[in-house]
């Protein structure tokens, strides 16, 4: 079972910073694109930052400029360093893996993690 291990959410002032980390295995990680979603009370699930596995990157409006998203091959693991953090980036953060198999994808989640940005 393929299992994607995210740490450092938290809670932060208005204006701080974190960062998430998300680990998996490297036959996964290897082959796959990486990012991080996220969802507030009520609100759908959204896109924060994509890395492919080339690294190239793409992020939502409301982040650019604020967040990076970064990986290390020799880790197997993606970063989300998130700066100048502000109270509507409070959600549970998810890491996801698309995974490019020979024939198909597969797209897996990790649990979760919360931040919480106070004013």
């Amino acid at each position: 079972q393929v299992q994607l291990e995210e740490s450092g959410g938290g809670l932060v002032q208005a204006g701080g910073s974190l960062r998430l980390s998300c680990a998996t295995s490297g036959s996964i990680f290897r082959r796959s694109a990486m990012g991080w979603y996220r969802q507030a009370p009520g609100e759908q699930r959204e896109l924060v930052a994509r890395i492919t596995s080339s690294g190239s990157t793409n992020y939502a409006d409301s982040v650019k400029g604020r967040f990076t998203i970064s990986r290390d091959n020799a880790k197997n693991t993606v970063y989300l360093q998130m700066n100048s953090l502000k109270p509507e980036d409070t959600a549970v953060y998810y890491c996801y893996a698309r995974y490019s198999g020979t024939y198909t994808e597969y797209d897996y989640w990790g649990q979760g993690t919360q931040v919480t940005v106070s004013s």
